[in-house]
């Protein structure tokens, strides 16, 4: 699968997307600073999110359209006077995508309504995310298969039926190019609920790219995600996470993000193959191996003994399994110190 100059599959290093998000804290400023920091820290994309607080809900403060849970970092905010405080301001896109660019990142976004579909057609974005809380959104699903481009979609908190879905919906609308991203909804998410087992289950029983979409603190999940066949990893960043901002709270730093970029192709290029016996690599390391060595002088006739034979290192010697039917033969010449045991320096029993 290819995206632009990057190819994402097994053959090719994890594909490292930055998510901005809202952490730009409404500067266009701030915004930039990240697209640079991102492409510094080696990131191969910058994903954006595409929507206005009235496309995304209702402009009402009761019930359900207030957060009222104890454990959510945004408890007690209004989700319109959220999101609007969110958002990234459309006539942004074009910039932070230019900067993006330049600095010789993929820059794409995720579409929250059908709207933010044309107006990122209007771009030229040459890929689309689909976010977790949306992959029941058929509808939108449908919209952006439509466009032909490679489709990158969370599974958060959906059912194997709900994916299915999903799935269906996504290719019988035109998407030949499919990643699904391991996700949990939570944020931050936590190891233990993670599950990257659930990774190659998931490009197994829908037959496509899979990686995942990192809500935890740290590096761990990502490389556990690599271990399991991940071909992509998204996380959030940010500049520093004491500036604050909507997801800093569990966003990646500079330096955290530069480490992810190496950590995870150290897994990815650990993978290799099912493989036994030494690599090409190992072979000069053999002669490091214990062998079988005469540990005296000793002349002709003499009786091999656990004084006079010893296993140590270099390798150059009978191996050490032989040790046992050694002890008590006879050399059949005088043999120096420190000479590597072989079959022709034996006589009788």
């Amino acid at each position: 699968m290819q995206i632009q100059h990057r190819t994402i599959g097994p053959d090719a290093a994890p594909f490292i997307i930055a998510e901005m998000s809202g952490n730009h804290n409404q500067s266009l400023e701030r915004a930039l600073e990240i697209v640079e920091a991102a492409g510094k820290a080696g990131a191969h994309a910058l994903k954006l999110q595409t929507y206005t607080a009235d496309t995304m809900t209702l402009a009402l403060t009761q019930g359900e359209f207030t957060i009222r849970d104890e454990n959510s970092l945004w408890k007690g905010a209004n989700l319109h006077q959220l999101y609007q405080q969110a958002y990234t301001p459309w006539e942004w896109h074009a910039p932070i995508m230019r900067r993006a660019q330049e600095l010789g990142m993929i820059c794409f976004s995720t579409p929250f309504d059908e709207s933010a579909v044309d107006f990122l057609e209007s771009l030229n974005v040459p890929c689309y995310k689909i976010a977790s809380f949306e992959n029941v959104h058929l509808p939108l699903i449908r919209k952006v298969a439509a466009t032909g481009k490679p489709m990158i979609m969370s599974t958060g908190m959906a059912s194997i039926a709900e994916l299915d879905e999903a799935v269906r919906a996504a290719r019988g609308a035109g998407c030949k190019e499919l990643v699904l991203l391991k996700c949990t909804s939570t944020y931050p998410a936590t190891p233990a609920n993670t599950n990257v087992l659930t990774i190659s289950h998931m490009r197994q029983l829908f037959g496509c790219q899979v990686g995942l979409s990192d809500h935890t603190m740290g590096l761990g999940a990502s490389v556990a995600a690599v271990a399991h066949g991940a071909t992509v990893i998204e996380k959030h960043f940010t500049l520093r996470r004491a500036d604050g901002g909507v997801d800093s709270t569990f966003s990646m730093e500079p330096e955290e993000l530069a480490a992810l970029v190496i950590e995870t192709e150290r897994a990815w290029q650990s993978l290799g193959q099912v493989t036994y016996g030494p690599t090409e690599a190992e072979k000069k390391s053999l002669q490091f191996r214990r062998s079988i060595y005469i540990a005296e002088d000793i002349a002709a006739g003499t009786v091999l003994t656990e004084q006079n034979l010893r296993c140590v290192r270099p390798g150059m010697g009978l191996a050490p399994k032989y040790y046992e039917l050694l002890l008590g033969r006879k050399v059949n010449r005088d043999v120096k110190k420190g000479t590597p045991m072989n079959w022709d320096l034996l006589g009788g029993a």
